[in-house]
Formats: C-alpha cells, structure tokens, sequence
C-alpha cells in the first residue's frame, strides 16, 4: 500500500512475507509440534479404563437410571 499498488497484489505480498519470515524464524516450534503430535498418534487410541466407563454407562441406560454417567 506504500508504493500505491492494488489493495489484493499488497495482501498476497504480505501473506507470502508473513509466510517466508514464520518458516524461517519458527522452524523449532514448527518441528516441536510436528513431534508431539507424532508422539500422540503413537499412543493409545483412548484411556485403558474407557471400555469399562462405557459399560457402567451403557448398564445404568438399559437399567432406566436417568442420571447415567453424570
């Protein structure tokens, strides 16, 4: 917008130095978050307990007890 350019061409300008600049200086961040939503992807799927937090749940529904899991 300083040189009086189109408002759209100093948006795509911005957004690709915005870009460039968060690629280069927030590469450890970048590769931290990578990790740990690798490291979470590994893991168990769920709680080893849930099964069984289900089943309580499921036997109190079929059982007509309204409060459920609360």
């Amino acid at each position: 917008m300083i040189v009086q350019g189109d408002w759209l061409i100093s948006a795509v300008i911005a957004a690709i130095i915005g870009f460039a600049l968060s690629y280069i200086f927030f590469g450890k961040l970048r590769d931290a978050v990578a990790l740990d939503i690798a490291a979470r992807r590994s893991g168990p799927s769920h709680d080893p307990d849930r099964d069984e937090e289900d089943s309580a749940a499921d036997f109190s529904v079929e059982r007509g007890d309204l409060e459920g899991d609360r």
